[in-house]
């Protein structure tokens, strides 16, 4: 009776193969994908990079001091949406070309449209707040700045609306 290699007993004196086949993982377990992000969302382990030219990358944890400019960003882009609404009313125009299109052709659309661009935005600076915009200031400093800009803006818009009554 003869046997074959595969079958061959360990005692039978012969050497192992020299090269067993390897199961390599055709995806890389590091790929960030979307159950990444929101597995990381809810349960954040890394707070600092690994080395010290990671201390920039985006990380799984972001400083809860952003929050109070995101918020602010939030609150101010609804309350910019319905005095946009109320201005337009007595005879103003929509300054960006792309909320005005909006506006004009699907003005069931516009609150959420402005909403999204706003919250788009806000969520990518979080996510590089840690980053350096030009080598030179922290991407988290913009949040500050942009949220001061819009306040300013609708207090402007709020001065033209008493200016319209």
């Amino acid at each position: 009776m003869s046997v074959s290699r595969d079958q061959e007993s360990p005692s039978s004196g012969t050497a192992p193969p020299a090269f067993e086949e390897r199961r390599a993982a055709t995806t890389d377990r590091r790929a960030l994908t979307l159950r990444t992000l929101f597995a990381s969302g809810f349960s954040p382990r890394r707070r600092t990079g690994r080395r010290v030219g990671d201390h920039e990358l985006p990380v799984d944890f972001h400083d809860p001091r952003l929050l109070v400019p995101v918020i602010t960003m939030l609150l101010l882009s609804i309350t910019d949406a319905f005095l946009t609404v109320r201005l337009m009313s007595d005879g103003a125009r929509e300054t960006n070309p792309l909320l005005a299109f909006v506006l004009s052709e699907h003005p069931g659309l516009f609150a959420a449209v402005k909403m999204g661009l706003t919250s788009f935005g806000t969520l990518l600076l979080v996510a590089l707040a840690r980053a350096r915009a030009f080598k030179v200031v922290r991407v988290s400093a913009f949040l500050y700045g942009l949220a001061a800009a819009y306040f300013a803006l609708v207090a402007y818009e709020a001065w033209l609306l008493s200016r319209m009554s």
